[in-house]
């Protein structure tokens, strides 16, 4: 039986089993986002603030405001940065730092994007598995009702289990040869 949170409108186009999905996924998410560190937080929130369209207005009021500000442009305002030397170096050391949040936060990302990857993985592996077995019960099947007849190369060939060390190794070998032809 399928336990819908409470708060979750089910589409009847969408089986149960999607739904199920869909909670699962996101409880994964909420956990993941759970585990974060705090230092984690601190970088996808500076990251966030600086991709948006809120960084682009704050930086360009500042920025303007000081070299409106360092021209001379703006009357009894004194002009303390003239040369523009001191806002060189805070755009520098804004760069330094925003660009070492981003990849503190492309960093995390991408460790969730292999463990997703090896998940993906290991569920193929286990659907190419099912599905052999089942070929191999349909083929079972066909013969002990009469309807068996020899079996295609193609449906030989599909009833063998894959073997994901010798798909890893030929792979090797692939891209081996291709690096050497290049």
């Amino acid at each position: 039986m399928d336990h819908a949170h409470p708060s979750m409108q089910q589409d009847p186009a969408l089986s149960s089993v999607v739904h199920r999905n869909i909670r699962a996924l996101t409880e994964v998410r909420k956990r993941e986002e759970g585990r974060k560190s705090a230092s984690d937080r601190i970088a996808d929130a500076v990251t966030c603030f600086a991709g948006s369209m809120w960084s682009v207005y704050v930086h360009a009021v500042l920025f303007g405001a000081w070299i409106v500000i360092n021209l001379g442009w703006t009357p009894g305002v004194k002009r303390f940065d003239p040369s523009f030397v001191a806002l060189a170096m805070v755009a520098s050391v804004e760069a330094i730092f925003l660009s070492t949040f981003i990849m503190i936060s492309q960093n995390r990302m991408q460790q969730v994007a292999e463990r997703r990857a090896e998940l993906d993985l290991q569920i193929s592996l286990l659907t190419e598995h099912e599905l052999t077995r089942a070929i191999h019960s349909l083929d079972d099947i066909a013969h002990r009702l009469g309807a068996y007849r020899p079996p295609e190369p193609e449906l030989a060939e599909i009833k063998r289990d894959v073997d994901p060390e010798k798909v890893v190794e030929v792979i090797e070998q692939v891209e081996q040869r291709t690096e050497d032809a290049s």
